[in-house]
């Protein structure tokens, strides 16, 4: 991230608008992988599953999401789903026509279908591909998209790899470097990015690190990064997973990203995993990179932090001014000044 675009996302979080967006483009995936989040009973909130919202398609699609962003004015859009190479045909026609907007586009895909190539000319654009462990466990979880069928879907292109990390993986000393010795030197990869599982609050499944398992992943991260240079996490990123944000009031990520489902009405709340993350347990890699920069002293003394506290606050104040009709002529607005002030006890801190 660039001085420009620091100063462009500022912007948009002074007027109240969420500088990024992601969207479920699709409810629908040819892969049933253990553990995704996307398919929970409790994802949407309010009874609703992914799988039972009307979803978009065809021309419908790529002029309701073009409508949307000319709308909220994203600087950064994540198309996930489903897989979003469900909709390749409307994709196709779509992502030419953000990047003329001067969106940013990623696309998060298990890369079961090949990638047009047409995509690889594409600027300000990442496909990032999630892989689920070394061949013999990726490949069970998420077939068909398997390390055959990956290799041969990305090939011409330069893509993100995105794995998570789980409690299984952990339990072999050498997973990790296992995996990046796969990987690293593949000349189509051009990124590696790390998560963990997060958990639903109150739930303790498998693929959740234990805490010692969390700490051991962490130490393999930052002697791994020294390795393989296409670990694209910086340290302080890395030590995030040691004191992750505890709720989503404290994250920024959370905080500056709007999350929509299928149907591009149903807000995903409070982040990406909808339902009631365990924050305490978050492994999110975009929730830890924007935590490293939050808790980046400027000069060597104050952080980032209480400057996007206090720019958050005022975006408020201008969003609820621009959600309020204005009154008629000869009517004054009715809107107490208390109402734009902190409250008694709150401590705006994240």
């Amino acid at each position: 991230m660039n001085y420009m675009h620091v100063v462009k996302a500022w912007g948009r979080i002074l007027t109240g608008r969420a500088p990024s967006m992601s969207i479920e483009i699709t409810r629908e995936c040819p892969l049933h992988c253990p553990g995704c989040y996307a398919y929970e009973e409790g994802h949407l909130g309010g009874g609703m599953t992914l799988r039972q919202l009307a979803d978009h398609k065809g021309n419908d699609l790529v002029q309701a999401v073009l409508q949307l962003v000319d709308r909220e004015r994203p600087l950064h859009v994540s198309i996930v789903g489903g897989d979003p190479l469900v909709r390749l045909r409307e994709l196709d026609i779509l992502l030419p026509q953000l990047n003329q907007r001067g969106i940013f586009v990623q696309v998060v895909t298990s890369a079961f279908r090949p990638v047009p190539a047409s995509w690889a000319t594409l600027p300000n654009f990442n496909l990032v591909v999630s892989i689920d462990g070394l061949q013999k466990e990726h490949d069970e979880r998420r077939k068909p998209a398997t390390y055959e069928r990956i290799l041969k879907n990305i090939a011409g292109h330069h893509v993100v790899i995105h794995c998570t990390i789980t409690s299984q993986m952990m339990k072999s000393p050498d997973y990790l470097e296992e995996f990046f010795r796969f990987w690293s030197p593949r000349p189509e990869i051009k990124k590696v990015w790390m998560s963990m599982f997060t958990p639903q609050r109150g739930t303790n499944p498998p693929e959740c690190p234990s805490v010692e398992e969390r700490a051991r992943a962490i130490e393999d991260l930052f002697r791994l990064r020294e390795i393989y240079p296409k670990l694209d996490m910086a340290r302080g990123a890395i030590r995030e997973f040691a004191r992750p944000p505890q709720s989503p009031e404290e994250c920024i990520f959370a905080r500056t990203t709007q999350t929509l489902s299928a149907d591009l009405k149903t807000k995903i709340t409070p982040c990406q995993f909808g339902g009631d993350p365990d924050c305490s347990r978050c492994g999110c890699v975009a929730s830890m990179g924007l935590a490293a920069i939050a808790n980046h002293k400027l000069a060597g003394f104050v952080t980032i932090r209480p400057i996007f506290t206090t720019s958050a606050r005022i975006g408020g104040i201008v969003s609820s001014f621009r959600a309020t009709p204005a009154p008629r002529a000869g009517q004054a607005a009715e809107r107490p000044a208390a109402e734009f002030l902190p409250q008694s006890g709150a401590s705006g801190e994240f």
